[in-house]
């Protein structure tokens, strides 16, 4: 191969490598930071700052239950979802020992009680037994095959709900969509917001890693429907999703707006009326046939009164 041809087969791929990183930088910008698209683990573990929610520091953004029984002995390691780390830091700061979280200022030790590996991770080491309690949706098909071939049976409980929306640019005219209509985007065949009285601008459908607990909620709703690519990124005005709190009280929604869905706003009361048609309950998910009589305390803790106006406090809706 001559040295012409070489050169300029290393001007495209030099090429190509610039075009994908913009198409990345375009997708984050076009979603206020950190709302959609974390192509890798790392992003999407750090899209919170997760220095806010450590237990013991006095944060306003972690609520406990004081005077609440501590536990002693084996503490259960848990971890869970970015979307529910204010949940799971406000129970430990009520039943753990002090000395059990240990925050180097960027992440939790090893040898911590507390963990925050987001969603995919967290799933991963339950099964792995890394973890032994841990806060999040319902587990995609994939995480629960991966848990049956490892041979691991697990336990959920439910003790929360949150709605999962879809959001937008705050400038975009549309406020409204139907269940059918967010099928209708994902699968491809809706690709164009005036066909939703919107301008004629394509429709950039935005995704979250495979894995997540907010892809497998979409994964949930669109059911054998298939879920298309996406290739508008960068010319399209975009639509995402997340879970309801994770926007507003994590991320503070500047420069999107969550759009009603079947004409409800999803907003506490809708959840807790059931009128927004897309909620979902978030649990605490255990190892069947746990020995460590810790986990159950924890978990107890968690559905009791005092465990329930964390989640409460916390922003999302408890379900006892």
């Amino acid at each position: 191969m001559d040295k012409k041809k070489l050169g300029k087969q290393i001007a495209v791929i030099a090429l190509l490598i610039v075009l994908f990183a913009g198409l990345d930088l375009a997708i984050y910008q076009l979603f206020i930071k950190r709302v959609i698209s974390h192509h890798t683990p790392g992003m999407q573990k750090m899209s919170v700052e997760v220095a806010d929610y450590v237990p013991f520091t006095g944060s306003a953004n972690v609520h406990s239950a004081e005077g609440a029984e501590r536990l002693e002995g084996d503490l259960p390691t848990i971890d869970g979802a970015a979307a529910l780390l204010p949940v799971y830091a406000g129970f430990v700061e009520s039943i753990y020992p002090e000395d059990s979280v240990i925050y180097n200022g960027t992440d939790y030790d090893s040898a911590s009680a507390m963990h925050y590996t987001n969603t995919r991770g967290c799933f991963k080491d339950i099964v792995d037994g890394n973890a032994d309690i841990i806060i999040c949706a319902q587990p995609s098909d994939e995480q629960l095959k991966y848990a049956a071939d490892n041979g691991v049976e697990l336990e959920m409980v439910p003790i929360g709900t949150d709605a999962f929306v879809f959001i937008v640019n705050a400038n975009n005219p549309v406020n409204d969509i139907t269940v059918d209509q967010i099928k209708g985007i994902y699968s491809g065949q809706i690709t164009n917001w005036s066909e939703l009285g919107g301008e004629n601008i394509p429709i950039a459908a935005m995704h979250r890693n495979e894995g997540s607990g907010s892809q497998t909620a979409l994964e949930k709703l669109m059911g054998d429907m298939p879920i298309v690519p996406d290739y508008t990124a960068i010319i399209g005005s975009p639509i995402g999703f997340s879970f309801r709190y994770y926007v507003t009280g994590m991320l503070e929604e500047g420069g999107v707006k969550m759009l009603k869905v079947n004409g409800v706003e999803p907003n506490i009361e809708n959840i807790s009326n059931g009128t927004y048609p897309i909620g979902g309950q978030f649990y605490a998910i255990y190892r069947k046939g746990e020995t460590n009589e810790n986990v159950y305390k924890a978990i107890d803790f968690m559905c009791s009164p005092e465990g329930q106006k964390i989640v409460e406090e916390s922003g999302y809706v408890p379900i006892y």
